[in-house]
């Protein structure tokens, strides 16, 4: 019996998700072109195999979501090592989007089913004046936020509840209940960074999310008409509210897939560059 050829590698992709329509492949729609990051990264381990690769994410992004750990899971025909196998990559990649780190994995790693969990991190710069290297990387919200009531809004959330109210309208599952494991957030200066870790998310979950604790935050200056929504409504969203009882999907750009652990890959839990 002839053994099976193929090699698994599991591999930290990083991109900026302005100029495509997230991470998943697209289905052109009325013969329009639709770029998904899946689809540039497949053609280019294409290059690399005399058949066509797939690749699994460990998640899905929205358009103009970006990522710095992303995790995709492939085989190839052949045994590469690692970093020569990193420059083959980059080599056919654009420059928006590049493979930070190549590990070989067992046959049966699956970035999606085999992640513990998943960690995003939500940019904001506060104030009327954004730098401008950091356009479209994230959030430019002019209203300060009252940071003690900010975090005591993350303590809230935190858990598991009914995240209904945090799914975007006509795409959430019968289920919607979600356990967030981790909500934090830090502040440098004019930025606040947000972290939300969960082993799973609902579509649109963590914008919404930022979106509601802006509404509790932000400043009676900053907040319309001088008012703010109380804790005592975000905590009232948590038993299954519809997603037209809570607040504003905060932008993608502010948004970024940062990391997804596992048990197997240790290494995929720091990646390169993650100095937050």
């Amino acid at each position: 019996m002839q053994s099976d050829p193929r090699h698994r590698y599991a591999a930290q992709v990083a991109y900026m998700g302005g100029n495509y329509a997230g991470w998943q492949r697209q289905t052109p729609a009325e013969g329009a072109p639709v770029l998904g990051v899946q689809q540039v990264v497949e053609e280019a381990l294409s290059r690399l195999s005399p058949v066509p690769v797939k690749v699994t994410g460990a998640g899905r992004t929205d358009k103009g979501v970006h990522s710095l750990g992303q995790v995709a899971s492939f085989d190839l025909d052949k045994k590469w090592a690692p970093e020569r196998l990193r420059l083959a990559v980059n080599f056919y990649l654009p420059e928006d989007v590049r493979v930070l780190r190549v590990f070989p994995a067992a046959a049966d790693f699956n970035a999606r089913r085999s992640a513990l969990w998943r960690e995003y991190r939500y940019f904001v710069w506060h104030g009327p004046v954004c730098p401008p290297h950091l356009n479209g990387r994230v959030w430019w919200n002019k209203a300060d936020w009252d940071l003690d009531l900010a975090r005591q809004a993350c303590r809230l959330l935190e858990g598991e509840h009914d995240f209904r109210a945090f799914c975007r309208t006509g795409e959430c599952p019968e289920r919607s209940v979600r356990t967030l494991s981790r909500l934090r957030l830090r502040r440098w200066g004019a930025m606040s960074v947000l972290t939300v870790r969960a082993p799973s998310f609902l579509m649109n979950m963590v914008r919404i999310l930022v979106g509601n604790i802006d509404s509790v935050a932000r400043t009676r200056r900053g907040a319309p008409d001088g008012k703010r929504r109380p804790l005592s409504w975000l905590e009232g969203l948590l038993s299954g509210a519809e997603r037209s009882d809570s607040a504003m999907t905060a932008p993608a750009c502010g948004l970024w897939f940062w990391r997804a652990a596992y048990r197997d890959l240790p290494e995929m839990r720091t990646p390169p560059g993650a100095w937050l």
